[in-house]
């Protein structure tokens, strides 16, 4: 099989894989290749996305590799996001998005102690838009859902890590968490007007 079928077919398998991703080690097994030869296959993809106009490039989170949009386009997600068939996120959505983002994971009550407001609409505005997603459960009373920010998250603001995100301060208060949402979201404000 020559390297331009092998391209191919872990491009395909990029595809198939989605949100999970795929490491060299399982691309080497599935293609019965040596991990030297699936370096150059991803290289090879990974210009190809980056030299030839295309709308989706090579991830990869720690040893995870993934199919995702180019964060340069991502003013044409934005729109499509807020298209009439969906609304724009709002004021408690993206205050709870940033909350999310910089104390995960953290369950429903501890963001509401923290906003010092329920968040129950928030919390499910921002699952729907799948920006987070559930993380697992606290140890303790009736165990409550953990929320963590999601791949499409990291995607979305053109992250690799979680770790990319601005420091807090060291001491957080409440206008400090709002301070922080708003610089944290004064990208969609600039992308707008755009």
């Amino acid at each position: 099989m020559e390297i331009n079928e092998f391209k191919a077919i872990t491009e395909g398998l990029l595809f198939a894989v989605g949100d999970e991703g795929i490491t060299k080690h399982q691309l080497a097994k599935i293609l019965e290749l040596d991990d030297k030869t699936v370096d150059h296959i991803i290289n090879e993809l990974k210009y190809d996305y980056d030299h030839v106009e295309r709308g989706i490039t090579i991830m990869q989170s720690q040893d995870v590799f993934h199919l995702t949009t180019k964060p340069e386009h991502s003013l044409y997600f934005q729109r499509l996001i807020e298209s009439p068939h969906t609304s724009k996120l709002s004021q408690a959505a993206l205050e709870t998005l940033a909350i999310i983002a910089y104390q995960q994971p953290i369950t429903r009550t501890e963001i509401e102690e923290i906003r010092g407001v329920k968040s129950d609409r928030p919390v499910q505005t921002l699952l729907s838009r799948s920006l987070v997603e559930e993380v697992g459960r606290k140890e303790g009373v009736g165990r409550p859902i953990m929320f963590g920010t999601s791949k499409e998250f990291l995607t979305y603001f053109g992250l690799k890590t979680i770790e990319e995100l601005p420091p807090l301060p060291d001491e957080v208060n409440e206008s400090d968490v709002e301070e922080e949402a708003d610089l944290f979201f004064e990208r969609f404000k600039e992308l707008e007007k755009e």
